[in-house]
């Protein structure tokens, strides 16, 4: 008789959402839960020979480490752990003697796919069963996937899988390949089914494979609340009550929602996952999610945008995340665009000698507002604002590097515009050349304010004071005076961004004199 197990990733690709640091405490609790709820195998996190462990973290050097969070009652379930190929030496591993994982989950590319099988077949011979994860399935044709499928035959493993890596396969593309598998990998071998939720069908997907008429047995991978990289995966809670009807299943969804309330909730908190516009994009163009993660970090870009960007990709490129690839990507599609200097001369003229007041929108420009009134009506200040127009004082200039905000603008207001050659633009003052006002931050190396600073130490300004400049909160409502320009974003982007925000303008201060006139409520005052 057919049997269906249910595999949870929580502590696994969960991990990516919070560096996998879950507290050990809470490791133990919810490989507990998962046991409660009869889950039938738990993955307890990543194993790497290189790392340095510690016990917060399902990061892992030994499986001695893992076994720590294995409670006593195994209750007859499999524990597992994931090794990339090339990243642990399978010689090394102790002989299998039931105190720590079952299991090894071996994943390889496909260009390391000899590499990867011999891996698995040494994994084997210490007595671990072997779960083969042959990443990207898509990237494979037909007759590649049947060599591999070939191959697998011969070290006959625990489990070979299908993995939707980028969250792009429709049912059509899964029972293509469930059908290729069926036929052609010994009966013996299970087969797995990993998913991701970019376009919103990791559930429909892994019901479609449960109903499907077979004899063979099936694993289908899930986690805690979604929890994993870019949109997340399989929810564990939805599963557990679809196989509880549909295929006898066993399953407990109470000790699930204790840890969603207990544990991982807390993490959506600070990190949220789950469908977005940039995942979508990337799987729709079969492209590995941190691109779109990377992309969606910048909050330069228009939808439109990320799609030209993505492509713009070498095919060869979408499937291991290059982050030096993505970033030249990035800046070369905004380096793009024409320079306009008409009024250059004129404007290091008026800005020669004089003090500059430079407002962004942060919300200290709405609480102090007053005191950025009465000293725009000193003598000798030129007033710019950045990336929107500040409603309380007749700016001279707006600065904007943004094509989002430029495109709100009102029309009437772009003759007063100082942009960014990204942005393509008609009727402006002047247009400067992006890549020269890049900064040397990576987190900031095209933050508007930073830029608008750079533009101005280069056009002879004698100080500027800031105004607006406050960093970002985690509370995204705590961000802006127009509640309209808030965006939402990872808690490690945002500190990221504060702390190169203060490294940035700490180095400008060497070119010009910085000051704050507003108190700045997330980046350290010069």
């Amino acid at each position: 008789m057919r049997r269906v197990q249910l595999l949870d990733c929580t502590l696994r690709d969960g991990g990516y959402c919070n560096d996998c640091h879950f507290g050990f405490e809470n490791e133990k609790k919810i490989v507990n839960g998962l046991v409660e709820s009869n889950i039938d195998v738990i993955e307890c996190g990543f194993f790497k020979e290189s790392i340095e462990y510690d016990s917060d973290y399902t990061r892992f050097n030994s499986l001695e480490q893992v076994g720590r969070i294995i409670p006593q009652n195994r209750g007859g379930k499999i524990f597992v752990v994931l090794a990339d190929y090339g990243k642990f030496d399978p010689k090394k591993l102790p002989d299998y003697n039931g105190a720590s994982v079952d299991g090894i989950r071996v994943a390889f590319h496909k260009k390391d796919m000899i590499g990867g099988l011999e891996a698995c077949q040494k994994v084997k011979e210490k007595g671990y069963k072997v779960f083969v994860q042959a990443m990207v399935s898509v990237a494979y044709t037909d007759e590649e996937f049947l060599e591999l499928i070939s191959r697998v035959n011969e070290i006959e493993p625990y489990a070979f899988y299908i993995v939707d890596s980028f969250g792009m396969m429709k049912r059509k593309d899964l029972t293509r390949l469930f059908y290729i598998v069926e036929h052609n990998l010994k009966p013996c071998i299970w087969i797995g089914f990993h998913s991701h939720n970019n376009l919103q069908l990791a559930y429909s997907n892994a019901q479609s494979l449960v109903d499907m008429q077979t004899n063979r047995n099936l694993i289908v991978d899930s986690s805690v609340y979604g929890m994993g990289r870019g949109a997340g995966n399989l929810n564990t809670e939805l599963f557990v009550q679809y196989l509880n009807e549909n295929a006898d299943g066993k399953y407990k969804l109470k000790p699930l929602l204790e840890i969603i309330d207990d544990i991982i909730n807390d993490f959506y908190q600070k990190n949220y996952w789950g469908y977005s516009l940039a995942n979508y994009l990337s799987a729709s163009h079969n492209a590995h999610p941190n691109y779109a993660g990377y992309l969606d970090d910048r909050k330069t870009l228009t939808v439109g945008d990320m799609n030209e960007i993505f492509e713009m990709m070498d095919e060869q490129k979408k499937y291991i995340f290059d982050r030096t690839y993505i970033e030249e990507l990035y800046l070369r599609y905004m380096a793009t665009g024409n320079v306009q200097e008409e009024h250059k001369d004129e404007l290091k003229k008026q800005l020669n000698g004089k003090t500059v007041l430079l407002v962004a929108p942060g919300k200290s420009s709405v609480d102090e507002q007053e005191k950025i009134v009465d000293f725009s009506s000193k003598e000798n200040v030129v007033t710019i604002s950045v990336n929107f127009c500040y409603p309380e004082i007749d700016v001279n200039y707006i600065f904007l590097s943004n094509l989002r905000r430029f495109r709100e603008l009102e029309p009437e207001k772009r003759c007063k515009c100082i942009v960014t050659s990204n942005i393509p633009a008609d009727n402006i003052y002047l247009q400067l050349n992006y890549r020269d006002l890049l900064s040397n931050v990576q987190e900031v190396r095209d933050n508007a304010g930073l830029m608008a600073v750079k533009f101005l130490s280069m056009y002879g300004a004698k100080e500027i004071y800031l105004a607006g400049f406050d960093g970002y909160a985690h509370d995204a409502n705590e961000n802006y005076g127009d509640s309209r320009l808030a965006f939402v974003t990872r808690n490690a982007v945002l500190d990221a961004m504060n702390e190169g925000m203060t490294k940035v303008l700490r180095s400008y201060c060497n070119e010009i004199p910085i000051r704050f006139l507003t108190r700045p409520r997330n980046i350290m005052i010069l």
